[in-house]
């Protein structure tokens, strides 16, 4: 593995023009791929868990599965409602709504407690996920109704309408991290190289590979169905590490053009870029790559698209680094040494470039190089003291009452929700039985309702409803709460239901088959699935990053400090998501509506993110001190120089990352807010207090030792990587 980057750099120098043509022809071929095939996405039998998903099973094979249900609500522009005026309009509502192939049933206007609002429920055909594609129909014809009933207000409102709204909204928010994360990735990039052309390349590699990405991620959701959250996901990680894994090649092919001083060609120069960052790209792309497999242990297929986009887009960016980054920088170089010519016939002295010191972050590791036991003692209890809220984390499943307010549809949903509480959350009971057992199912069933309406947690306006299927072996029982989901009378109302009513009644006959699902009990399960699966993805994440570095440095010390390391970043990132978000005083700092809790699926996918990230700046840092040990320094200059060197390089890409995480603070759905949050402060305090304070300071205090069971630095290891036939070592 040491040589495939040199041989493949050496081809694409050679061969510069195919390599930039191949390239851009790959790219294209994968979104022509993607397209032609589609996306599959994911049904809703993929998002079944725990009791929640089996009951859910139990309904559907009956028949009896939830539909995806509509709400027009007709209330009066001033004053009060005219009853007349409001059930002419529910008519035409209703006659409307019958018309169109995408409803299934329309139910009979019903009226609010105060008589102030005529609620029309109408039921969408086909699964549930389908809503959000069928509902466009009945907006247009609830618009029509209102335009025509001037004097009335016809809003509506429902699931559909509101994953429609949380749809547009994300392509809304996604736009606007763009513009706000690109022109600051261009300002870096030229601050970094002083080049349009060099700043321009790795946004060009990013960019490319992203699309890449997106149509390779299309074929694969054929394998594995897309759950809809996965082409955020490589929008995001793409531009992160696509700028990343270039800027580090790139500022070590300028290095090394700095350090020869015009005696080697630009193949060549390509070539020990190659041996040195290009094999560290490799590394790291590898461990980001096995660090996010870890996910598909979840058994989740939210976490199973995540997983792949972030694989695809980290493969596809390591690929453009090892293929065609080594021919754009042989035609860049090219066009430098024609200038260089010019400018030499011309009488004019060459520009020689000079080595990168890195002598502006020297200041900063004199603390580590000076009193490395105190920077590490005082760095560690920061990095605990910023980890400490962690450990009061709570998790929630964020449901559709956490949606921003800005989507018409949830403002819709609080005014019906404010004049039909009941309809705040429904939990339904399916029983599975014999087919003789029907009438006794459903008395039991019966006598559970009239518990739950005894029950203060309880709606007692409407009364429940028992449904069973054609063969009588399926029934469900729906039960009104008048509570919105996430909140704590909600959650208590579904332990009420499994522990003490259902017990009580339908759970003592034998031989019956009970589950209880909807929106509360799907949220718990999932929470409750996620935190059963968290001990063994973490387990395998840690052992996964040991082994990863122990293999790319050939030191079970260097392998355990990079585990440990990494915990810390992780963990004072988790720390710092609790403080601002899990309580209130941000909220206005940072424009979201505390749930209280963390997004269930937020930590779990940080922390393996996280690592994976971690991994890409430990790699890179270590390995420039690997490289100047076996050049024949010592243990402790190796580590002055490696990380003095790799510093600028490692705070730009900081840089890139922060700004590309921090822009989704920006964006309105809080579980995105805490995704860019979380990895914008862990890039920062990884590359900051990390690299620049821990990481030398216990390799200073470690020596020799931290080489553990590799041998010891040797001088001219160099020699091995070839330099286009010119003598190795040049430069």
């Amino acid at each position: 593995m040491r040589q495939l980057p040199v041989r493949m750099a050496r081809w694409s120098a050679r061969h510069a023009g195919r390599a930039i043509a191949g390239w851009f022809a790959f790219v294209v071929l994968c979104l022509v791929a993607g397209i032609a095939v589609g996306t599959n996405e994911a049904t809703t039998e993929d998002f079944w868990v725990g009791e929640a998903g089996r009951a859910e099973a139990m309904a559907t094979e009956g028949g009896l599965e939830r539909s995806p249900t509509e709400r027009i609500m007709i209330r009066a522009r001033s004053g009060s409602l005219d009853m007349t005026a409001a059930r002419a309009a529910a008519q035409d509502v209703t006659a409307r709504m019958r018309d169109l192939p995408e409803v299934e049933s329309v139910a009979a206007p019903v009226s609010s407690r105060d008589g102030e609002v005529l609620l029309v429920s109408v039921v969408l055909n086909g699964p549930e996920l389908e809503g959000k594609k069928n509902v466009v129909p009945l907006l247009e014809q609830t618009a029509a109704v209102g335009a025509d009933h001037p004097d009335l207000v016809v809003e509506e409102t429902g699931s559909p309408a509101i994953s429609k709204g949380v749809n547009a909204q994300r392509g809304e928010d996604l736009a606007l991290s763009e513009r706000i994360s690109l022109p600051v990735t261009v300002v870096t990039l030229l601050l970094v190289f002083g080049s349009v052309i060099m700043a321009g390349v790795p946004l060009l590699l990013a960019l490319s590979s992203i699309a890449a990405a997106i149509g390779l991620s299309m074929v694969a959701s054929h394998v594995m169905p897309d759950s809809g959250v996965g082409m955020n996901l490589i929008l995001l990680i793409g531009l992160a590490v696509g700028v990343d894994y270039t800027l580090f090649y790139l500022k070590r092919e300028r290095e090394e053009r700095a350090r020869a001083g015009g005696l080697l060609s630009s193949e060549a120069l390509v070539e020990l870029a190659a041996a040195t960052a290009g094999r560290a790209i490799v590394v790291s792309g590898l461990a980001v790559i096995g660090s996010t497999a870890t996910l598909y242990l979840a058994t989740d297929v939210i976490f199973s698209s995540l997983a792949t986009g972030t694989i695809l887009v980290v493969a596809v960016a390591v690929a453009s680094s090892l293929t065609v980054l080594p021919a754009l920088l042989v035609k860049i170089g090219h066009r430098t040494e024609r200038r260089a010519a010019r400018r030499a016939s011309r009488g004019k002295p060459g520009r020689a470039g000079k080595p990168e010191t890195g002598r502006v972050f020297g200041a900063l590791l004199r603390p580590a190089r000076t009193r490395p036991a105190l920077t590490l003692c005082l760095s560690v209890l920061v990095m605990l003291g910023l980890a400490a809220p962690a450990l009061g984390l709570k998790l929630v499943d964020p449901g559709k009452d956490t949606f921003s307010r800005d989507i018409p549809a949830m403002q819709v949903y609080d005014r019906l929700t404010g004049s039909f509480p009941e309809l705040f959350v429904t939990h339904e009971v399916v029983t599975r039985s014999a087919p003789e057992r029907a009438a006794e199912v459903k008395r039991a069933l019966a006598d559970l309702g009239r518990r739950a309406q005894a029950d203060p947690l309880f709606a007692r306006r409407t009364e429940p409803t028992v449904r069973t299927s054609a063969d009588g072996r399926i029934s469900v029982l729906e039960l009104s709460v008048p509570h919105p989901a996430p909140s704590a009378e909600a959650i208590e109302s579904l332990e009420h239901l499994r522990q003490d009513h259902i017990p009580a009644t339908v759970g003592r006959l034998s031989g019956v088959e009970t589950g209880v699902s909807g929106d509360v009990a799907r949220g718990q399960d999932y929470v409750a699935h996620e935190s059963g699966k968290l001990p063994l993805v973490l387990g395998f994440l840690l052992l996964m990053t040991f082994l990863m570095t122990v293999w790319a440095f050939r030191s079970v010390v260097i392998g355990a400090i990079g585990v440990v390391l990494n915990m810390l970043s992780a963990g004072a990132s988790l720390g710092m998501l609790v403080l601002v978000f899990q309580g209130t005083w941000a909220e206005g700092l940072l424009a979201f509506d505390s749930l209280g809790a963390i997004a269930s699926r937020v930590p779990l996918f940080l922390v393996v993110i996280l690592f994976g990230l971690s991994m890409d700046y430990q790699v890179f840092v270590v390995s420039r001190i690997q490289e100047a040990r076996q050049n024949g320094m010592s243990a402790r200059e190796a580590v002055l120089e490696g990380i003095n060197r790799s510093a600028k390089v490692v705070t730009s890409a900081a840089i890139v990352m922060v700004t590309v995480f921090g822009a989704f603070v920006a964006l309105h759905l809080t579980e995105m807010k805490q995704m860019g949050f979380c990895l914008a402060v862990a890039v920062l305090l990884d590359a900051v207090v990390i690299r620049l304070m821990v990481l030398p300071s216990v390799l200073l205090l470690l020596g020799e030792r931290a080489w553990w069971p590799s041998r010891s630095g040797r001088r001219g290891e160099r020699a091995e990587v070839p330099a286009a036939g010119l003598p190795a070592e040049v430069g």
